[in-house]
């Protein structure tokens, strides 16, 4: 079948503002959008800047804005991409918002994962390592077995209208990460992080919106994570 395409293009050596460039391909219906793009790429504009790696919904790195949604270009396919565009639509393609455009559907990521490591992702344990490993129970685990997902893609985060009018906000996968190591049993670094999101810019700046949660490729249910996030604020 053939598609179209309507993809916002910037190149800061020639362009003074982004622009729209419009393609058509032969795809199959079950084939991936990022197939589409590669398609594009490969033989009719190898110029055509984007980010992919695993292909698989792993990576998170082929997050971008597909027909006004925050999507992974390698988990929607073709036909459901035409439906969302609709009958006789191009598809949209369009870098994820509320970071700086490096070219085409590359944004500068650089001041997500700043705030991502100021959470302190990684476990925190004072006690001398065990000689093995540190027993955690199925019920503790279950605890933030959610949060786990996350693949750092962005996609909640630039879903977000609060982190698009205050830069100073956390932003949502920040405290998505977190929260998995907060509700860790095995962490001793709470107190550190609870600082840290309880300051401006933190927790209390979320509205509850819930565009996070229908923009999250792994099914996080980022709101409730923030929530219990405010509630450890409250009661630890």
């Amino acid at each position: 079948m053939e598609y179209r395409f309507k993809i916002k293009r910037y190149n800061p050596e020639t362009d003074k503002k982004p622009h729209w460039e419009e393609y058509k391909i032969d795809a199959s219906p079950t084939d991936r959008l990022l197939d589409g793009l590669n398609e594009i790429k490969w033989y009719r504009d190898g110029a055509l800047t984007y980010r992919r790696s695993c292909a698989h919904g792993i990576c998170g790195s082929d997050a971008m804005m597909i027909n006004g949604h925050n999507q992974l270009a390698c988990k929607i396919v073709m036909q459901d991409a035409q439906k969302q565009a609709g009958k006789n639509q191009p598809i949209t393609v369009e870098p994820l918002r509320g970071f700086p455009i490096v070219k085409d559907l590359v944004v500068d990521m650089e001041g997500f994962f700043a705030k991502y490591r100021a959470v302190k992702p990684y476990l925190i344990n004072h006690e001398p390592a065990p000689e093995r490993e540190r027993i955690q129970s199925i019920a503790d685990r279950e605890k933030y077995d959610d949060t786990t997902k996350c693949i750092l893609c962005a996609a909640c985060t630039t879903s977000c209208p609060t982190f698009w009018a205050d830069r100073e906000y956390i932003g949502p996968a920040a405290i998505v990460q977190a929260h998995r190591f907060i509700y860790d049993s095995r962490d001793q670094g709470i107190d550190e992080r609870l600082n840290i999101l309880g300051e401006t810019g933190g927790v209390y700046k979320c509205r509850t919106i819930y565009n996070c949660v229908e923009a999250c490729p792994r099914g996080i249910d980022v709101t409730r994570a923030i929530n219990e996030v405010r509630q450890a604020l409250l009661f630890h």
